[in-house]
């Protein structure tokens, strides 16, 4: 943790020494020099185990060196020295603990037994596994409705433990899956399903070798899954154009440095990353996409004026595709006036866009949590897909839809079945394979299930993995929900805000965590797990276990499922997890596309699942893919409370929660954002210096940021920097979980419920009374570019 709190624009590469050092000073900081080094050249290899950290696919295993630098950082957390023993956390009530930050509470380190909730003394306190699982099937057996029991996933979980839980769970009577998939790429499946007719992204890393272009929207790839650097970074050395649409300069769109390069190491150079830059408004991709899609008609237009190749793919919209003239209707009639106003890019920006578009053979077009956390964010995606269609970018060699997903396992994890929603053929199949009647009756996502602990719907929270309290929107109303229930039951590795946060009654169960080895009754196990392009591969452990008294997640689920189902559940759970090979012949008994499970994954680098969109073979209901249309969206909760604040002569912001450098999803390595420039700071707000003239205020002053939403309700998060930088005007981003108590429950995307964290309108209120924060002066567009 740095000491020193500065703000000094970074003006290095990503990557490169920065990205080294990074890894030594965290490997250090968790007392894990010699052995965490150890541990990393077994990350992603074919006999090792998968980072705990993104989803992005791995190679074919060029070099021993498989690894990214937060990827290093989550395995040196895993990895770590520290402990958090019985004795540790019960030096300390929960209210204390409460008070510290995020970052202190997870580097206490791992735990290492089971602990339950002492009331009379506000602490944690040891339990043994076995009273432990009885007090939770106590519990759950004594609801009076299934219903009234909440089951969380998130997605670091294994194929192998998603698929126990979500069997445990339906035989229990009940499909209350609130996941971490609701809270990020909920859309992007909500989206393609009914486009494309599968809810995953159609490519694979080949086709980053052969893509002409690469569009990438509300992504920062540095950051967030920096592995993807090095396919950008191979795709720019080609030429292959990289076309960015992003309200921030992200270094890691700009520049990088391949620490595995040799000479680029040694002459501190470093890669152009993004060919062309655009900084569109927060909120502003549909406008984009709408104005891509025009700028292709009006040069087909003039193609056929001009008597020359159609930019339209024909032959593909006519054999593949329906509802092409409606779509077509719709996006003629946009004006580009509308398109400009909402995007924040000028239409010679936008054409300029769409001339790249319309040039290239093979595009890939990616997206991240900058397009999914928006009101109309399924319709976003579906403009996307249908942008692709145009040009007949579905289903060929470099090119198609790339959603790319966060936490390892997410994506298998509602592979497996997690879903509140779940599709009629799987509960027949499950019905069948395991003998009993699933519920029928959906369940609730995240923010249902949150509404549901506030209105007293829901009584016992179990979490598999996560840290709810800190991922989830409107905090007040969040924790209030979870102090409202019977009972929170959380498994986990290390201690986090979630155990402070507590119902009635309380239990921390921790687990193995990937790196580790473990060992069951016929001997040592892997479990498996699909990445963003739907690669399923293994993962096995080589540390020994931080504690002896840790468990596995599919042995805690298959435990659970024993003590709660005991005398009516037919499914063997003691007998599975005694070899994960039994758990996987099961998963192939109910999902057809595992044929021969256990026998394709000894092949180095697994399998992938079967893809139809990429084969152009459409499931929808019209047997192709459709093009559907939307409006231009001019009622968010932006736009309404703009208009609200011109009544009364006040500035509102839209501002997009956003990590830093030192964090992952809720987890936070360290108080640094190397890349922006922010040392030392976690409270900060990114500002453009217009803006800052126009509200009278000055970078390092102090702000409070409050919402404003027509439902009234006050949500301010306090004591805030202010840092001038690179952004469109109108437009904030400051870090979560800090800002999540502006988002209200009941602002979420359309059709996918996912909570609107990138488009929150808020008003910014100085603080005079706190010293101001000195800054070096912000970079300029020319320092950005360099």
């Amino acid at each position: 943790m740095t000491a020193e709190q500065k703000i000094h624009f970074y003006k290095g590469p990503a990557g490169g020494w920065g990205a080294l050092r990074s890894v030594a000073k965290h490997l250090q900081q968790q007392g894990v020099a010699v052995k965490g080094a150890k541990t990393l050249l077994s990350a992603n290899q074919p006999d090792g185990f998968d980072c705990p950290g993104c989803a992005w696919p791995d190679r074919d295993h060029r070099s021993t060196f498989e690894f990214c630098e937060n990827g290093a950082k989550a395995i040196a957390a895993e990895a770590t020295s520290h402990r958090a023993t019985a004795q540790v956390l019960g030096g300390h009530t929960v209210s204390e603990l409460a008070e510290w930050s995020d970052f202190d509470l997870e580097n206490l380190g791992r735990i290492t037994e089971p602990l339950v909730y002492d009331a009379a003394s506000d602490r944690y306190v040891p339990i043994a596994w076995d009273d432990a699982f009885e007090l939770i099937a106590a519990r759950l057996n004594a609801l009076k409705d299934p219903n009234e029991a909440m089951f969380y996933t998130s997605g670091r979980a294994s194929n192998e433990a998603a698929f126990l839980y979500q069997l445990f769970v339906r035989e229990f009577g009940t499909n209350n899956f609130p996941d971490c998939s609701n809270m990020c790429h909920e859309p992007s499946g909500q989206g393609l399903k009914p486009t494309i007719g599968i809810g995953k992204g159609t490519v694979t890393l080949h086709d980053f070798e052969q893509a002409d272009a690469i569009f990438i929207f509300g992504q920062n790839p540095g950051t967030n899954h920096p592995r993807m650097l090095g396919e950008l970074r191979e795709a720019s050395k080609r030429g292959c154009k990289i076309v960015s649409f992003n309200p921030l300069r992200e270094r890691g769109l700009e520049r990088f440095a391949d620490p595995q390069d040799k000479m680029e190491m040694a002459t501190l150079g470093s890669t152009p990353i993004s060919t062309h830059y655009f900084q569109l408004r927060i909120g502003g991709d549909m406008a984009v996409m709408k104005a891509l899609c025009k700028r292709v008609f009006e040069l087909d237009d003039a193609a056929v004026a001009a008597g020359g190749e159609r930019v339209l793919d024909l032959g593909f919209i006519a054999e593949h595709t329906h509802g092409f003239e409606a779509f077509e209707a719709s996006i003629r009639a946009e004006s580009w006036e509308a398109l400009e106003a909402e995007s924040g890019l000028s239409q010679e920006q936008l054409c300029a866009a769409g001339d790249l578009y319309a040039q290239a053979k093979r595009v890939i077009i990616c997206w991240g949590m900058g397009i999914t956390q928006h009101q109309h964010s399924v319709a976003t995606i579906q403009h996307i897909a249908a942008l692709l269609m145009l040009r007949g970018n579905l289903g060929r060699p470099g090119a198609g839809a790339c959603p790319v997903r966060g936490h390892s396992n997410v994506q298998g994890d509602r592979t497996m079945g997690i879903y509140e929603k779940p599709p009629k053929a799987l509960l027949d199949r499950l019905g069948q394979v395991f003998g009993f009647e699933p519920p029928r009756e959906n369940g609730y996502g995240t923010v249902e299930a949150i509404q549901a602990m506030l209105d007293g719907k829901g009584k016992v929270f179990i979490a598999l993995g996560g840290n709810f309290a800190a991922a989830t929107p409107d905090t007040v109303a969040t924790w209030k929900a979870l102090r409202s229930t019977e009972l929170t039951v959380h498994v986990t590795t290390k201690f986090n805000r979630s155990h402070t946060i507590h119902g009635k009654e309380a239990l921390v169960l921790p687990c193995l965590g990937r790196t580790e080895i473990d060992m069951q009754a016929t001997g040592p196990q892997g479990v498996t797990v699909e990445d963003s392009m739907s690669m399923v591969h293994i993962s096995s452990g080589m540390n020994a276990p931080a504690s002896e008294h840790l468990l596995s997640e599919p042995m805690i689920v298959a435990r659970l499922a024993a003590a709660t189902l005991k005398g009516r559940s037919k499914t063997p759970w003691l007998w599975l997890v005694e070899d994960y090979s039994r758990i996987r012949d099961k998963i192939e008994e109910v999902f057809d596309d595992f044929k021969d499970f256990n026998e394709k994954i000894k092949q180095p680098g697994g399998f992938r699942l079967r893809n139809t969109a990429s084969e152009r073979v459409w499931n929808t209901p019209t047997g192709k893919a459709n093009f559907i249309t939307h409006a231009l969206p001019t009622d968010t909760p932006f736009h309404l409370a703009q208009a609200r604040a011109i009544e009364h002569k006040a500035v509102v912001f839209n501002l997009a929660t956003v990590r830093s450098h030192d964090q992952y999803n809720t987890t936070i390595y360290g108080m640094d954002d190397r890349y922006r420039g922010v040392w030392g700071h976690r409270r900060v707000v990114f500002i453009n210096k217009e803006d800052l003239r126009q509200i009278g205020m000055k970078a390092g002053q102090w702000v409070d940021i409050t919402s404003v939403y027509s439902d009234g309700d006050t949500r301010r998060a306090e004591k805030f920097v202010l840092i001038e930088y690179d952004i469109p005007r109108g437009c904030l981003a400051s870090y979560f979980p800090e800002t999540n108590a502006l988002v209200p429950l009941s602002s979420i995307s359309i059709g996918a419920g996912t909570p609107t964290s990138k488009s929150i309108p808020v008003v910014l209120t100085l603080r005079p009374q706190d010293e101001p924060v000195p800054q070096a002066q912000a970079r300029s567009v020319a320092d950005a570019r360099a």
